[in-house]
């Protein structure tokens, strides 16, 4: 196993050229023909921002959580979960959108889910604009913590990788597994603390809720952003998630290993 993961990592370094091609592609594409074009990056979470904070601060007049305005606090959360989605339930359709490439020719398809990742990174560039800028806005202080989200991002990174392999390959036999990986990360957004402080909840809930390892991906950007605490606060925390992640990074990656083989097969 561990020659294989070196193997990956080898193949990414020799084939970093054509993943930042096929990440910028997958951008350009979503915004063809659009007059606006990639600006439409930066639109689309400052719209969303601007919603919720007409709703919620405006409309509802939710107040600051821990002196913090709400509207910060559910942006740091929003920021690392939608990236996430956004990774996997695109990791779901990777492998069928681009079957002309594993038919015709010897392609390293493994490395389709990390060019969703890198593709998913340069919009999630433009909310983490739009979140300092929010911080500003707001004058709260600036904090050489903020360049700790990279960690967070890391892990998010690898789990989402994890599962971006499984159900890519599942999904090239199963079609059903995009509708379903759609249905669970709605469940998850809601089930996560994003729109809602995990203190409101009793202690033996609340570890519960800590068993999703995004819990630990969410809390990290809001005390990275937001709290200015460092990520060894919490050992336990970090080593359940590693735990998960790596667990995760392995099965998929032998799942895929398996499944491999057969996608020319089946598209």
């Amino acid at each position: 196993m561990l020659k294989s993961f070196i193997h990956f990592l080898r193949l990414l370094y020799t084939q970093r050229q054509l993943i930042i091609r096929m990440a910028k592609r997958d951008v350009a594409a979503q915004y063809v023909g659009s007059l606006l074009g990639f600006i439409w990056t930066f639109i689309h979470p400052l719209a969303l921002v601007f919603v919720f904070w007409f709703v919620f601060s405006v409309g509802f007049k939710i107040k600051p959580s821990h002196n913090v305005p709400f509207i910060v606090w559910l942006s740091a959360g929003m920021c690392a979960w939608f990236v996430f989605a956004d990774i996997v339930n695109g990791s779901a359709s990777v492998i069928i959108s681009n079957a002309y490439l594993i038919k015709k020719t010897v392609f390293p398809s493994q490395i389709l889910p990390v060019v969703k990742i890198v593709s998913s990174l340069i919009t999630h560039t433009m909310f983490l604009l739009v979140l300092i800028g929010l911080i500003l806005f707001q004058d709260m202080p600036v904090s050489i913590y903020y360049l700790q989200f990279l960690y967070y991002l890391f892990c998010m990174c690898v789990l989402a990788l994890g599962l971006g392999w499984i159900v890519s390959a599942l999904n090239v036999f199963i079609r059903d597994v995009g509708q379903i990986i759609g249905v669970l990360l709605q469940i998850g957004f809601w089930a996560t603390p994003i729109f809602w402080d995990i203190q409101i909840m009793s202690p033996k809930i609340q570890v519960f809720l800590k068993v999703n390892p995004m819990y630990y991906i969410i809390q990290g950007y809001r005390e990275s952003f937001i709290y200015s605490l460092p990520f060894w606060r919490h050992p336990y925390q970090t080593l359940y998630f590693w735990s998960i992640s790596t667990l995760m990074f392995v099965i998929g990656a032998l799942i895929y290993r398996k499944l491999k083989p057969h996608f020319a097969d089946v598209l």
